[in-house]
C-alpha cells in the first residue's frame, strides 16, 4: 500500500547538535505505540551515536521536514558481525506518509555500500505498521523473543530481496 499523501524528508547524517531532537523523537514514537521502557541502559547508544554508529562503520540518519527532525534510523554491526537496521522512528503525526520507506531505502543503500548482504532488525508485536513496512521490503520473520515486558519479532533480509 503506497501512502496517498507522501512527504519526502531531507535525509542527512546525524550531527552532534541533533542529540536532543533525536532523543525526543525516540521517546515520542515509542510512547505512541506503548513500547517505551523508560530511561535505562538499553538506550545508551543514543548518548554515544558518534562512537556506536558513525565511527564504528555504521550509519545514523535523520529526516528533516521544515527544519525539524521528524525521522531517524540507523545501521550498525553487532559483535558477531551481523548488520542491523535499528532506531527506526517517524514522528507519530507524520506516519503513513512514506517517510519510513524513504529512510529504510536510504539505509538499504548505505548497507549495500558497506557490503552487507544480510540485514537484521526487530520490532515489537504491537508495532503492526512497522511489521508491514519491513515485510513489504523483503524482511522475513526469523524468530521471537522478549525484551523486558515486550514480545519482539526478529527479521532478516537477504540482499536483492
Amino acid at each position: 500500500m503506497t501512502p496517498t499523501n507522501t512527504l519526502t524528508p531531507t535525509l542527512r547524517r546525524y550531527e552532534p547538535g541533533d542529540r536532543e531532537a533525536v532523543r525526543n523523537l525516540h521517546d515520542e514514537a515509542l510512547h505512541e505505540v506503548g513500547a517505551h521502557l523508560g530511561d535505562g541502559p538499553w538506550d545508551s547508544d543514543l548518548d554515544a551515536i558518534e562512537s556506536v554508529y558513525l565511527q564504528a562503520g555504521g550509519e545514523f540518519l535523520v529526516g528533516i521536514v521544515e527544519r525539524e527532525i521528524v525521522a531517524m534510523g540507523a545501521l550498525r554491526r553487532d559483535p558477531d558481525g551481523r548488520a542491523w537496521i535499528t532506531r527506526m522512528r517517524v514522528s507519530p503525526r507524520l506516519q503513513g506518509r512514506g517517510i519510513g520507506q524513504t529512510l529504510l531505502d536510504a539505509l538499504h543503500g548505505r548497507a549495500a555500500e558497506l557490503g552487507h548482504e544480510t540485514l537484521h532488525l526487530d520490532t515489537t508485536v504491537g508495532q503492526i505498521a512497522a511489521q508491514r513496512l519491513y515485510e513489504r521490503n523483503g524482511y522475513r520473520e526469523t524468530g521471537r523473543g522478549r525484551v523486558g515486558p515486550f514480545e519482539c519479532l526478529y527479521y532478516e533480509r537477504k540482499s536483492g530481496a
